[in-house]
């Protein structure tokens, strides 16, 4: 308590703490369920004030035995899973919610760690009136315990690897264009103006990611306001191999394009480096075969991308003191940046073709 002690002073003087429904969105989660599930009842928040809502996309691994030995054993603990037949985040985020009783709503990946104080910190944020939604920042670990997992790790918390993602590494409070997860008022975010794939509750089932960036820039566009805040904290794993880094970074670069078209300002400079840099090695490539200079072009773009990467690799390195990351962390910044561009660059012109063909329907 010594930490925070002006969230547990705002906790403290609420006449009735509000019941806080934890929504989870799982799909083959049993390597990491139960450490979220031991995170929650280590939470500061008192536990007969929370329930959890398990949205699982129909697992086919142990997840459901997990969940099941868990509730078993702590009985104190408010629980109870709903079937996400459709498989994807937003609908079991949606479904989750449509069972939820809670005022508060608190969203949590199935592969995070929340901090002790992470419940009670966005409870205080949202009763100080901080933002309509609040959210913290992740710490970033390794799944797995080779050398590329501990290299994807860092990469995924670098600057040169996420851009301007302030959840990813800051220490400042300030206010955001968009937080992870994310904690809200339930009345607030059921009363949001809802996009055409949000039929079925506030998230859109027609993004199979940046859904919660597309819910954060509905709230935006009506005068809401997101608070970041470093005292709400929560360990997140990164994916441990670079095959699937480059599936998550493919679907993310993929579905940014989809929610381009309907909110074309909230590119950022970060989103749109990715794509910029592909087009620019391509662009060259095609003039290496075409004139001679095209060559020394191209070998002159790469050498300086490959020097921005080294450097980032190098500080990684002596951050840590873990020489390896002088090479892994390129090698994975590379693959999220590449991967991001391409699946983006694909996107788009798939899109546009779509739009060219006779009769063809407006892509959203």
């Amino acid at each position: 308590y010594q930490k925070l002690p002006w969230a547990y002073v705002i906790i403290s003087l609420m006449p009735q703490l509000p019941l806080v429904s934890i929504v989870v969105p799982c799909y083959n989660e049993e390597a990491t369920i139960r450490l979220l599930l031991e995170a929650l009842m280590r939470q500061t928040y008192p536990l007969e004030k929370m329930e959890v809502v398990l949205a699982d996309g129909m697992s086919t691994d142990r997840t459901r035995q997990v969940i099941a030995q868990f509730q078993a054993e702590n009985p104190s603990l408010a629980l109870r899973v709903v079937e996400n037949p459709p498989r994807i985040i937003p609908a079991g985020v949606n479904r989750a919610i449509a069972e939820a009783h809670g005022e508060v709503i608190v969203r949590v990946d199935a592969h995070a760690v929340p901090y002790p104080e992470y419940v009670a910190q966005s409870v205080a944020d949202l009763e100080a009136q901080q933002g309509e939604i609040v959210g913290g920042v992740w710490e970033i670990r390794p799944r797995g315990r080779g050398w590329m997992a501990r290299s994807i790790a860092a990469a995924a918390s670098s600057p040169l690897g996420v851009g301007d993602s302030f959840y990813r590494f800051t220490r400042q409070a300030r206010y955001v264009d968009t937080v992870p997860f994310g904690a809200y008022r339930r009345d607030f975010i059921l009363a949001l103006p809802r996009s055409p794939g949000a039929l079925n509750g506030p998230y859109d089932e027609g993004l199979l990611t940046n859904e919660d960036y597309e819910l954060n820039t509905r709230v935006r566009q009506t005068g809401g306001k997101l608070w970041l805040d470093p005292a709400i904290r929560s360990v997140y794993f990164a994916r441990p191999t670079l095959r699937k880094l480059a599936q998550q970074y493919w679907r993310y670069g993929y579905w940014k394009v989809r929610m381009l078209r309907r909110y074309p300002k909230t590119l950022r400079l970060r989103q749109a480096l990715p794509p910029a840099l592909v087009l620019a090695l391509l662009g060259s490539a095609l003039l290496a075969l075409l004139v001679p200079w095209g060559g020394w072009l191209l070998l002159g773009l790469a050498a300086v991308y490959a020097l921005f990467l080294l450097a980032a690799g190098a500080q990684a390195a002596v951050k840590a003191r873990q020489w390896h990351l002088l090479l892994g962390t390129p090698l994975a910044i590379g693959v999220m940046q590449l991967t991001w561009g391409s699946a983006f660059l694909f996107s788009l012109l798939e899109g546009l073709f779509k739009r060219l063909r006779p009769g063809a329907k407006a892509v959203y």
